[in-house]
């Protein structure tokens, strides 16, 4: 049965039951927990500087980043090893950009894809009715899941930026004191990573349900019904073309091998003149 006539015999929320309904649930589930995942990230390393003059050591300094990662502007105070003086150090890298454009088209497709939910469960029929809805739709569909695929590229490629830029043993690099060999510097703990990882797992995992849906949308538009007419068409033309008779009996039975009586005609020319002879 075709998705359109499911969908009318279904009622109101089973178009929920189908995959065009359900999918769409999908999408703006997981598109919430990508943006959500990525978007309240905060992360926290610790490294610790320990000096030549003990007063001056901070064996415990906290640098705290998170979502948009503008890192360049993340700064943290480290000991400079002469007194009590100390150093302003910021971190390197601006990974925002992507970061930014992977949020954004998380809030841009739940917010369609709760639309579209509520059309197809309190709009279908207008939906079915109007044939550019369904072309609208498609495109739509289309549109986001070549944007899901870049965007979760570009997110991905710019955690591993990130995580890089904020190891402890690449930060400590960036503390003046740290190039002295007198003083020794070390690493406490890490950020962790594992919730914003799960933002480029939700970022893939949705494009992969857009992708997947583009064939149900594609089946409710006039690009699907037609080429199923003229299908159908085609099917209905061939089946005429073999219920023909094969040959036409009419002409054969007229024509003129057999006589009116089952006999040959040319017997019959040929049975006159034995006749004649036998009466001699």
């Amino acid at each position: 049965m075709d998705t359109a006539n499911q969908l009318a015999s279904g009622g109101t929320f089973q178009v929920l039951k189908l995959p065009l309904g359900f999918i769409r649930v999908l999408e703006w589930l997981f598109a919430i927990f990508a943006f959500a995942t990525c978007g309240g990230y905060t992360g926290q390393l610790r490294v610790s500087v320990d000096c030549m003059e003990k007063a001056s050591s901070n064996l415990s300094i906290g640098i705290d980043f998170g979502y948009p990662f503008r890192l360049h502007q993340v700064s943290f105070e480290a000991p400079a090893c002469e007194a009590t003086r100390r150093e302003r150090v910021f971190l390197i890298g601006d990974y925002s950009s992507s970061a930014e454009f992977f949020v954004t088209i998380a809030v841009f497709a739940f917010l369609y894809s709760l639309v579209a939910t509520v059309v197809y469960v309190f709009f279908l029929n207008k939906y079915r009715e109007i044939s550019r809805a369904p072309l609208i739709d498609f495109t739509v569909t289309v549109v986001f899941s070549f944007m899901w695929l870049v965007s979760s590229s570009a997110w991905a490629k710019a955690l591993s930026d990130v995580k890089l830029a904020t190891d402890p043993d690449e930060v400590q690099l960036l503390i003046p004191a740290c190039k002295i060999q007198t003083n020794k510097c070390g690493s406490v703990h890490g950020a962790r990573w594992s919730g914003v990882n799960t933002s480029v797992a939700f970022g893939f995992l949705n494009f992969v349900l857009w992708a997947g849906n583009i064939w149900f949308v594609f089946k409710e538009t006039g690009w699907h019904k037609g080429a199923s007419r003229l299908a159908g068409g085609a099917s209905e033309k061939q089946a005429g073309t073999f219920n023909q008779q094969p040959y036409n009996q009419g002409s054969f039975e007229q024509s003129g091998s057999y006589s009116s009586q089952g006999q040959p005609s040319e017997y019959s020319e040929v049975g006159g003149p034995t006749s004649y002879s036998n009466q001699m």
